[in-house]
């Protein structure tokens, strides 16, 4: 019987999105059996893969964090510990499988022993077809392109983790932590300090083992200690299957409002009209928010004029970038020049900014999240983005998010602008269609906008994310529930 894998594994294996998998069995060009898939499917279908070709999900990731304009991450192998336990279970399963092959073919031998024995008409035609099968599959040689022997490989290198109640799958690369590994994957796990304090993101192991990788202050209950408790920020997976009972956010009401003080890492200009804002959190003390929220931002006490100044910004990074926030600040100019910054706050902002009076180093205030403008988590649909002009930043976070979690089988963005140049960052939609299959990016001007929707034909059943100005988007918003969009399917975020 072919070995069967999880629809997480075979993505992982084959350096794909496990939507892009999932669409192939809907086709009906993959079958499956109870959210598993056959290796001998996979390569029938993928009879290219080749074990030298085996790096082309690194490959894949790789590009991925590249064009999120993400620091790559070292590659490192997991512990000594971790490699010993997860060879020595596979040890055992080839043991396992050696006896169960061996039974097999005492059941053949015994069986050509009866017919030879008693001999009848047609026993020796049997006992011909036994002989030569069993020759057959003794002979045969191993396949070259073997998915099995690639998924054993995988299986040492980096721990497969099953989230309940919510079904959400991970890998643990490496030594990373088992709280790393959740963000970067796009969850998002209780957690507070991130150093073993709190608390917070402890977690149940329902199955496999976990192994801690520093010390931790924090003291479980003897009922916590029985259930088989720990946390997540502090502990790596041992074994190469982990499943765990975790309290995750599904909803903007289920992420408590933060005050932090995080530094300043960068201010750069993306164009002549945007500044990219790079701001870092404590180790200890991490800014938790679902992708497309915003929060307020305030500069240290005395930089405007002995005042203290705020303003509110939607996140342009994912949750899964860790400690690193991102926003995007329209420059002075493009808000229009102001007498007294004083009268609006992100003018002022933003002018403290470009005339360089908070240097690296600095620290800023962080207060939140805010908002509601998130993915809605029990949607299968396909994902329409539509930005206008800097409502690019909380798409952004959405479509970072999206392709972290294989939130959609397609996803399609539109960026249109109210001036010429007003696509911010083209190369970085450029490299997410070039690295993403099922990724379409259109770039357009804002009159082009209301046709080049008008001809998706797929809109209806998208769920559809739209961000700018109010004035730009409530008209278009009128528009789409005009054509019949059911509210449920349309989020608009209005800055």
């Amino acid at each position: 019987m072919s070995q069967r894998l999880t629809l997480s594994r075979a993505a992982h294996l084959l350096g794909i999105s496990r939507m892009a998998l999932q669409k192939r069995i809907r086709e009906g060009e993959l079958s499956s059996f109870d959210g598993m898939v056959s290796v001998d499917e996979l390569q029938r279908v993928w009879p290219q893969l080749d074990l030298e070709e085996s790096g082309s999900f690194e490959k894949t990731r790789a590009i991925r964090e590249d064009a999120f304009a993400r620091r790559l991450r070292e590659r490192v192998l997991p512990s000594q510990e971790a490699l010993a336990q997860r060879l020595f279970a596979q040890g055992q399963e080839l043991a396992e499988l050696q006896r169960t092959l061996t039974r097999y073919h005492a059941l053949f031998e015994a069986l050509q022993e009866r017919l030879a024995a008693a001999p009848a008409p047609g026993t020796e035609e049997l006992a011909h077809l036994l002989d030569e099968g069993l020759a057959q599959a003794l002979a045969a040689p191993a396949p070259r392109a073997d998915v099995s022997a690639l998924d054993a490989m995988l299986r040492v290198m980096s721990a497969h983790v099953t989230v309940k109640p919510s079904g959400h799958e991970f890998f643990v690369e490496g030594s990373e932590t088992l709280l790393k590994a959740a963000l970067r994957a796009g969850l998002t796990p209780n957690y507070g300090c991130g150093n073993g304090l709190c608390g917070l993101c402890k977690a149940r192991v329902v199955a496999g083992e976990t192994r801690a990788m520093a010390p931790s202050d924090y003291r479980f209950s003897a009922a916590e200690k029985a259930q088989n408790h720990v946390l997540m920020c502090v502990c790596t997976a041992l074994s190469s299957d982990l499943v765990l009972e975790v309290l995750e956010a599904g909803a903007p009401e289920d992420i408590p409002e933060q005050r932090i003080v995080a530094r300043l890492r960068s201010v750069d200009r993306l164009n002549e009209d945007m500044l990219r804002l790079h701001l870092q959190t404590p180790r200890s003390n991490r800014l938790r928010f679902l992708a497309g929220q915003r929060v307020t931002l305030g500069l240290p006490a005395g930089v405007a004029s002995g005042a203290d100044l705020h303003a509110e910004y939607p996140i342009a990074s994912c949750p899964c970038d860790d400690r690193n926030l991102i926003f995007h600040i329209p420059s002075p100019a493009r808000r229009g020049t102001s007498a007294n910054s004083q009268g609006d706050p992100a003018q002022g902002f933003a002018e403290c900014l470009e005339a360089g009076m908070v240097k690296a180093g600095d620290e800023l205030s962080v207060w939140g999240p805010w908002g509601s403008f998130v993915l809605d988590q029990g949607s299968l649909r396909s994902l329409v983005f539509i930005a206008i002009d800097e409502g690019f930043a909380p798409i952004n976070s959405l479509i970072e998010h999206a392709i972290a979690v294989d939130a959609a089988e397609s996803i399609t963005l539109y960026w249109a602008s109210s001036r010429p140049g007003g696509q911010y960052l083209p190369n970085q939609c450029r490299a997410w269609a070039a690295a993403l299959d099922e990724f379409s990016y259109l770039p357009l001007d804002l009159a082009e906008l209301p046709a080049a929707l008008a001809a998706n034909a797929a809109l209806a059943a998208s769920d559809i994310y739209l961000a700018g100005a109010t004035q730009q988007v409530e008209p278009l918003a009128a528009t789409l529930r005009a054509a019949g969009l059911p509210s449920r399917q349309l989020h608009i975020e209005a800055l």
